[in-house]
Formats: C-alpha cells, structure tokens, sequence
C-alpha cells in the first residue's frame, strides 16, 4: 500500500493522467473483488462448512456403529441359532451391515434436519435422535454378547419407537430427512421380528 502511494506520488509530478488511471484501476479492482470474489469466497466458506459437518454428522453415529461391532458383536448366542435358521434368517454379517448402513441413513437425515433449522424448530429431534442411537448401539451388546434376548426385544421395541417419533419430526421439517428414515424403520421392525424368534 506504501509504494502504490509512492509510485501515485511520484507519477503525479510527471504526469497527471497516470495518477488517474492508477486510482480508476484500483478502484475497479476493489468493486471486483467486493462484489463477485467476495461473494465467491463466502460460498466457498459455507460449502466447506457444510460438507465438513455433514461428514461428522455419517461418521459419528458409523464409527459409534462399527466400534460397537467390533467389541459386541461376534455373537457366540447368535450362531448357535444360526446353524438351524430358516431361510429369511439374517447371518451376522448381514445384521452389521445393514446397522452400519441404518446408521449412514440416520446420520443424513439427522444433518438434513440440522442444515435447515431443524433442531431450532423441533427441540424435540435432538433427544429422539440420541435415544435412537443410543439403543442401536446397545442391541450388540446385550443381546450377541449377553445373550437376553427378552431385554433386546425391548430394545427393538424402543428403538422403533423412537425412529417413529424421529421421522414425525422430521417430517415437518424436511420430508426427504424423513424418506430416508424408512429404510431405518423397516430395518427395525425386521430386527425386532428377528430379536423374537431368538427368544
């Protein structure tokens, strides 16, 4: 800034149409850069924002998911059932699966519910949306590794519920948050029907 107003003084004593064309050009480039490079950078911001939330808002509950698989889920009751399942039976991989992927499903949704004021709006979301983890991450647990099957189908009860409550939050929110929790639902309702015939 110190040598423009150098060079702007120096050029002034030679030639005065320098002087102007200098001061025009910086204030072209000040207009520019306040009106479409500004409004380009604050996009940007937000885009970066936006997507850096959105990856905690997958890969917390997916990390919670796969950290409880690991330590619970290798399911010493589930096999002994498993060996004279019917055809509809789940094998093990097939129920951490389709967690990991219920878990990605309640993640978008949840951020869809967040990015538009949701959790504002419906202060109700934010316990659902915990209660529903919450029991999610603890069906491994107590029913592959402590084998009760009786407090599991209470679980899958629970956690149907609140994905019920969840989805009519949603709902009123954003009606693609809560399309994406159907997956989730149905999902429920099978590990419940499975949780029952483990009993």
């Amino acid at each position: 800034m110190a040598s423009q107003t150098l060079t702007q003084r120096t050029t002034t004593k030679d030639d005065p149409t320098t002087t102007t064309t200098n001061t025009n050009n910086n204030n072209n480039n000040l207009r520019s850069s306040s009106d479409g490079g500004g409004a380009r950078d604050k996009q940007m911001a937000m885009a970066k924002r936006g997507l850096r939330s959105l990856g905690i808002a997958i890969a917390t509950p997916v990390l919670l998911t796969l950290i409880t698989i690991f330590l619970f889920g290798s399911g010493e009751n589930y096999h002994n059932v498993e060996k004279n399942k019917p055809l509809w039976y789940p094998p093990l991989w097939g129920l951490h699966l389709a967690c990991v992927i219920s878990s990605i499903l309640m993640g978008l949704s949840t951020w869809l519910v967040w990015a538009d004021g949701g959790f504002h709006k419906q202060p109700s979301v934010v316990p659902l949306y915990l209660g529903q983890l919450l029991l999610s991450l603890s069906w491994d647990p107590i029913v592959l590794k402590m084998g009760a099957s009786w407090i599991g189908l209470i679980i899958c009860v629970g956690l149907f519920a609140t994905l019920v409550g969840c989805s009519n939050r949603f709902r009123q929110v954003s009606p693609i948050a809560a399309d994406l929790l159907k997956p989730c639902l149905a999902w429920a309702a099978y590990l419940t029907f499975v949780n029952y015939k483990l009993i």
